[in-house]
């Protein structure tokens, strides 16, 4: 998709926004798991996820090869929104986010505080999708994917500074989505000529990334029903996961109750607050403990937008 000089122009552009964020080794991570660990901490962002660098490229290219967009408009259950709204208002570009019916309340929020229309329509992610396409169509707006070029180009930025500010990783965990987090990661090691091996996570609710990629086709689910609204996709995007299936070493899936057990690791063992998706990397390596005993291991925090709500009834509750 890109190479290393498009990748340092990327991270420059992004620098203009906010600082890199911290990679941190984390003793009591380290006592827990029984590894060296690293931590991505993208809850660090202005918008508390990793999803705003790819924003961030996006309407800069869009800005200069369209100065004349109407707007654009893209499905998100959050953190994706949050970056085009942020992005948008950067530059002067209006940005329509449709979100399914009862979406995290304090990302809806967030979103129209950063200036986005807000639509809530369908049952999950991927019929909130297929409105917003067509809203492209009707509104004569720009489509903004969740997964495209531009926007893996800009979360590559977060692997190329994990990768160049700690020491060699062994493994990095990394939680799917749609797939940019993980095809960034990717491509940065890639890029980099590094030997670590990228371990994907979904979880054990929204599993098709992980069916997809042991049948060696795209496979999709009914349902999507995790808490962990971040890895709560049904339908997988076909380049996503031929990158995925190249360059990732396995995909491993854990439930809703192993990530709120990593949230509440994380909380204990850092006092940084994680979202869903954000700790299901932690969840992972806990489930593989044994085998990643004494490695040194990469965890992607991507994010730290959890409702509180959501935080009292599923994290503490446990």
């Amino acid at each position: 998709m890109f190479d290393l000089p498009a990748l340092e122009a990327a991270a420059a552009l992004i620098r203009h926004a906010f600082p890199p964020t911290p990679q941190l080794a984390w003793p009591l991570l380290a006592a827990r798991s029984g590894a060296e660990v690293w931590v991505k901490h993208e809850n660090h962002t202005p918008t508390g996820a990793f999803k705003l660098r790819g924003g961030l490229v996006y309407m800069d290219r869009l800005r200069r090869e369209r100065p004349s967009v109407r707007g654009v408009v893209s499905a998100t259950r959050g953190n994706h929104g949050q970056s085009l709204a942020y992005a948008g208002a950067r530059h002067g570009v209006p940005v329509t986010i449709v979100v399914p019916e009862g979406n995290s309340r304090e990302k809806n929020a967030a979103m129209q505080a950063l200036g986005a229309r807000l639509v809530e329509h369908g049952a999950d992610f991927d019929a909130a999708r297929q409105h917003a396409t067509a809203l492209a169509l009707a509104e004569g707006l720009e489509f903004a994917p969740s997964f495209a070029p531009d926007l893996v180009l800009g979360v590559a930025t977060y692997a190329l500074e994990l990768f160049r500010g700690a020491p060699p990783l062994d493994t990095l965990y990394v939680s799917i989505g749609l797939g940019s987090g993980i095809c960034g990661c990717i491509l940065a090691r890639d890029l980099l000529g590094l030997s670590t091996k990228i371990i994907g996570v979904q979880s054990t609710e929204a599993p098709a990334y992980a069916l997809s990629f042991a049948a060696g086709r795209v496979v999709t689910t009914e349902s999507a029903a995790t808490l962990a609204d971040g890895m709560a996709v049904r339908i997988p995007d076909p380049a996503a996961l031929a990158l995925i299936r190249r360059g990732a070493a396995r995909i491993v899936t854990v439930s809703d109750a192993e990530v709120a057990a990593a949230i509440r690791a994380y909380w204990q063992d850092t006092h940084n607050l994680a979202e869903g998706a954000g700790a299901a990397p932690l969840a992972a390596l806990l489930q593989e403990r044994g085998p990643m005993a004494g490695k040194r291991v990469g965890l992607v925090l991507g994010g730290g937008n959890i409702d509180l709500a959501l935080f009292r009834d599923w994290v503490l509750a446990g």
